[in-house]
């Protein structure tokens, strides 16, 4: 991913996701008693949606629900803000506020050794988030100016936001894969991005009134990404980026994002995962304008190669911790099994679709009629993808040319 596509990519994720207060197409509302004191009540493995500012959670102790992230998860689901933990001795997990958006805070987690803390991903850029990432870490013993490190997961400005004012305040050292970190050499100007994403939405089969909306919302976004920290340093695959003799190891889990790092600390026995696994929802794979590749297949091979850990805890950088990965894995597998059956179902039953309409037929939860903007462009992304995927495996076929034209492939609902 080159030439700008990078920016393209995280203002298709993170302007969607911010703009539209949740979680994508496959977000639902529920509406709580009201405004004075209002509680939002989330259904299982249904995002929250209620895009408001959540509630400090104070006084909350982590057993008084028993089970993995216990107080995490009833934050969650009370639209809380979920208390600062000691997950393990000298590992603290920190939710950083996320306004507007309906993940609602990013989970950074500081790490004590002997080196100095270092910080694992640090939240979205504002001045609220970063008031309470720097209260939040004093509350671990630390203060914000003692940060070593920044471990980075992936580049998306609710990770990467406050990397740059971490450094600042504190000379921390920033670091991320190599993969994200390419992403992040070449900038392109405003005119030219939306030049290159009108061009997509068109190729797509973008109506031509969408596709203004969709460019014109998120042409503001250029310059708020151009500005977000380059790391200082490079986290390599099975790499310990705190050191020789130290505990975490980086695990390189492309997918979501080219270089996306999940971090597994082999003396406590957690597993950080960002945004690779979640609990309840699916992470965004898709491709942006200008992008190659099989993000899906990257995505498929490194959940596979994630089962091999077996962690006692995972830690996820949005909703809250949980337990047995191995389960999670397979679900989020199952998910885009079924999703493929499903874009391969709509191009068999109406060959010559465009991208767009392919995404206008399939199942969305909140449904595609109600949503506009930033996330039909995100969702024409992850449709585009999958189609991908299914072409390189003879599934489908795209047979357009200016205009995207999906027909059945020559192993078309064959088995595999």
């Amino acid at each position: 991913m080159g030439n700008g596509a990078f920016i393209d990519y995280l203002t298709s994720v993170d302007l969607w996701v911010t703009l539209t207060g949740g979680t994508g197409l496959g977000q639902r509302r529920y509406a709580g008693e009201g405004a004075s004191g209002s509680k939002m009540a989330a259904r299982p493995d249904e995002a929250n949606g209620s895009g408001g500012q959540a509630r400090a959670c104070v006084g909350l102790k982590p057993a008084e629900s028993g089970g993995v992230g216990a107080a995490q998860r009833y934050a969650w689901l009370e639209n809380l803000l979920p208390p600062v933990e000691e997950v393990r001795p000298g590992l603290w997990s920190i939710p950083v506020p996320w306004p507007r958006s309906g993940l609602r805070y990013t989970l950074s987690y500081l790490v004590s050794g002997r080196g100095g803390p270092a910080l694992i991903d640090t939240g979205w850029p504002t001045e609220e988030a970063w008031s309470a990432l720097a209260d939040s870490i004093t509350q671990t013993g630390h203060d914000i100016a003692e940060i070593r490190y920044v471990l980075v997961t992936h580049a998306h400005a609710d990770h990467l936001g406050l990397a740059g004012r971490v450094r600042e305040a504190s000379g921390a050292l920033v670091g991320m894969h190599p993969a994200e970190s390419s992403t992040m050499l070449r900038r392109v100007g405003p005119q030219a991005w939306r030049a290159r994403l009108s061009g997509w939405l068109r190729t797509r089969g973008a109506p031509d009134d969408q596709l203004a909306e969709i460019t014109d919302l998120m042409a503001g976004a250029v310059g708020f990404h151009a500005r977000l920290a380059r790391p200082d340093f490079d986290i390599e695959h099975d790499g310990l980026p705190l050191g020789a003799g130290t505990a975490l190891r980086a695990v390189w889990t492309p997918g979501h994002t080219p270089g996306h790092l999940c971090f597994y600390d082999e003396q406590r026995d957690v597993l950080l995962t960002g945004d690779h696994v979640l609990p309840r929802i699916t992470p965004h794979i898709g491709l942006p304008p200008g992008a190659e590749g099989d993000p899906l297949g990257d995505y498929q091979a490194s959940l596979r190669a994630l089962a091999r850990y077996n962690p006692a805890e995972v830690l996820p950088a949005h909703e809250y911790r949980f337990a047995d990965l191995g389960a999670r894995i397979e679900a989020l597998l199952w998910h885009h099994r079924t999703r493929l059956a499903e874009i391969e179902h709509a191009v068999v039953s109406d060959p010559g679709l465009s991208t767009w309409a392919v995404s206008e037929a399939l199942s969305w939860s909140r449904g595609w009629e109600q949503t506009r903007g930033a996330a039909r462009q995100s969702a024409v992304s992850e449709t585009w993808a999958h189609l991908l995927h299914l072409q390189g495996r003879q599934r489908v076929i795209n047979q357009g040319g200016d205009r995207d034209a999906w027909w059945p492939g020559p192993r078309c609902s064959a088995a595999d």
